[in-house]
């Protein structure tokens, strides 16, 4: 979704790839070109940067299709000015009907609330850390546990699903077998740790995503151990 976004805002405010570069500090094109094209995507902080840049949140430019918002928007003003005066009344007492009754309507709070540090991926791979923090609403019990985070992607499916919080306890040490927090190559993934006569590796639930191997190619951390 990020890729998505990024291009599309891009677009939209008639940058090309350089213009946005140069507005993150950066000398050439070649991050925005890889990042629009899905490869990763960038740190916590850079992320920051690009939201702040296109007046959007975080949240949105991760998780929302902005241009079908947008699309929506600025079509139904179009219709809208085409519409005789008589019609446009209707359109407009229609939407502030609609308004007030969203407005009246009573959400029920949720039992708690969650520090959410950022999110780790099933797919492609996401950044942790850079001080991002982010307070949530959770229903449900919440673990004893060092730190949260959202899971982007369907790898780890069905034990954990796409945006699924799920709660971390700090180590570096961990078993065959465990669900683990871990940066690979400079991105934070969730996975299974894995130790057999194979060697070592971090393995996703959902077959059609290939193993990580942990070996001298790769750096590798692990962060912690999912709670669950």
């Amino acid at each position: 979704m990020f890729a998505n976004n990024l291009k599309y805002l891009r677009e939209k405010h008639n940058m090309d790839q350089l213009d946005l570069a140069i507005k993150l500090g950066r000398k050439s094109s070649s991050s925005v070109s890889e990042w629009e094209k899905g490869k990763y995507t960038p740190k916590i902080g850079v992320l920051n940067d690009i939201a702040e840049i296109f007046n959007v949140s975080i949240t949105d430019l991760m998780n929302k299709d902005l241009s079908l918002e947008t699309e929506s928007r600025d079509g139904l003003l179009r219709i809208y000015d085409k519409l005789k005066p008589n019609r446009q009344k209707i359109v407009y007492e229609t939407a502030e009907q609609q308004y007030n009754e969203q407005n009246n309507v009573i959400e029920l709070p949720a039992n708690n609330e969650v520090v959410i540090s950022g999110a780790v991926s099933a797919g492609t791979g996401e950044y942790l850390g850079d001080g991002f923090k982010e307070t949530v609403p959770y229903n449900g019990e919440i673990p004893d546990h060092d730190f949260a985070v959202v899971v982007n992607g369907d790898s780890m499916e069905p034990t954990f699903e796409n945006k699924q919080i799920i709660f971390v306890k700090e180590t570096n040490e961990v078993r065959n077998g465990q669900f683990v927090i871990a940066e690979y190559d400079h991105q934070a993934y969730v996975k299974k740790f894995m130790r057999d006569e194979n060697g070592c590796r971090l393995v996703s639930l959902n077959k059609k995503y290939n193993d990580l191997p942990i070996n001298e190619e790769h750096e590798t951390s692990i962060f912690g151990v999912v709670v669950l």
